[in-house]
């Protein structure tokens, strides 16, 4: 009976939820710039009867905790939204991050970035997928809820965070600041997927020297280009044996490829200064991934190791070895045992709404999940609309529909969760 009264009230307010997204993906939110989108947000909560705290982010409050990361963002400009609804204990926490990435080149997408273009039941633009669909989400699930009348006996906290991208910063915040509950949703584009395990992430610079000479008398120098092939080459192995070793953990089949669970990636590379020049030097960025239950220390010294062995057996690299240096995201891994009872709740929640269970997955990249986890101690799980694969991409956008069963789920799943004996 209450499954298909939520199911009506969330089709009844399917036009404004559209709409809601739209105006979310119109109000540019990349990082710095996200005090619109939180205003827009906070005035919807407070038209719900919500109580509404703005949190800031301040850095100095937050760098004695081991989880934090000077994203190097502005330290004092940025805010965090929570809405309470409810009076009772905190039951549980609905989080989303507002913060989003560049568009890049706009002329290479089809429709403006922040157009919020409704096309063929999809909303297309920078954030709609990840994850202004999935705020949306949370705040519709409770409006959809007090359509019918629902009070919960235990409260819900809906959190709109910024710096998600870049480390975490704002979840850390609403951590710090002690808005807990007893488990968590963070609304992140899951294809309604329940994703319990998340990988972890670091990011890391490599500097790889070189010995500077004219191109033509390049016998009398050290090309640093070719000093890096040892060096990349020493990552790939790294990389397999890594995913080799881990192949027989549990864990391992929860993830659809076994091979790319904690992959490592290199995003930028610099090298050289002049065509007719041996390069002095290469300077790699990248990320390396961290295995769920794995330390971020173990994985960073596996690095360490990989690099310095690569290095011993070169005639150049052995006396002028690579440095290495950490910085920005340094994202833990974190997880959730599938069998907890939060999980099976909203899977349960998931089956009643969809008539269809639901898969149970690992994804490996970083989320705020691992802070929930691991420094809030909460069951937390990613749940949400969307294909993470359209996540920072030309033409990024969210299928309606699925935004419309992701309600429907996570407004069941607060009935069943914050109202159980």
């Amino acid at each position: 009976m209450l499954t298909h009264q939520i199911s009506e009230s969330v089709d009844a307010l399917r036009s404004n939820l559209i709409a809601f997204i739209q105006t979310l993906v119109q109000t540019p939110s990349l990082p710095e710039q996200e005090h619109a989108v939180q205003t827009v947000i906070a005035d919807k909560l407070r038209a719900l009867n919500l109580h509404v705290d703005v949190a800031p982010t301040v850095f100095d409050e937050l760098r004695h905790h081991p989880a934090f990361n000077d994203d190097g963002f502005d330290a004092n400009k940025r805010v965090n939204v929570v809405g309470r609804w409810g009076s009772g204990a905190a039951g549980l926490i609905l989080n989303g991050h507002v913060d989003v990435v560049s568009p890049g080149d706009e002329n290479l997408w089809s429709l403006p970035p922040w157009s919020g273009a409704l096309r063929d039941g999809r909303i297309y633009g920078r954030g709609a997928c990840d994850m202004k669909a999935g705020v949306a989400t949370g705040i519709f699930a409770m409006a959809a809820l007090q359509r019918l009348g629902f009070a919960p006996a235990r409260s819900v906290l809906m959190q709109t965070v910024i710096g998600e991208e870049s480390g975490g910063v704002g979840t850390l915040t609403t951590i710090v600041k002690g808005y807990t509950a007893e488990a968590c949703i963070v609304l992140e584009p899951t294809g309604l997927e329940l994703s319990p395990v998340q990988s972890g992430a670091l990011t890391f610079r490599l500097t790889v020297p070189g010995k500077a000479a004219h191109a033509a008398l390049r016998q009398f120098g050290v090309n640093a280009i070719e000093k890096f092939a040892v060096v990349l080459n020493a990552l790939s192995q790294l990389e397999a044996e890594r995913h080799a070793q881990f192949a027989a953990s549990p864990i391992a089949q929860l993830y659809p490829d076994a091979r790319y669970i904690a992959p490592i990636s290199l995003g930028t590379v610099k090298g050289g200064e002049w065509h007719s020049t041996v390069a002095e030097k290469v300077v790699a960025e990248g990320r390396l991934g961290v295995f769920p239950g794995e330390r971020n220390e173990a994985a960073r010294q596996a690095l360490v190791d990989a690099v310095s062995r690569a290095a011993a057996a070169d005639e150049w690299l052995s006396q002028h070895p690579p440095q290495i240096e950490w910085f920005e995201g340094q994202f833990e891994s974190g997880a959730t045992d599938p069998q907890h009872p939060f999980i099976q709740t909203l899977a349960a929640a998931h089956e009643a709404m969809l008539g269809r269970q639901p898969r149970i997955t690992g994804v490996p990249y970083g989320a705020d999940l691992r802070l929930f986890t691991n420094h809030a101690h909460i069951p937390t799980v990613l749940y949400g609309a969307g294909d993470v694969s359209r996540a920072h991409a030309v033409d990024e956008y969210i299928e309606i529909e699925e935004v419309v069963q992701a309600t429907k789920v996570v407004a069941l799943m607060i009935a069943n969760w914050c109202n159980r004996n």
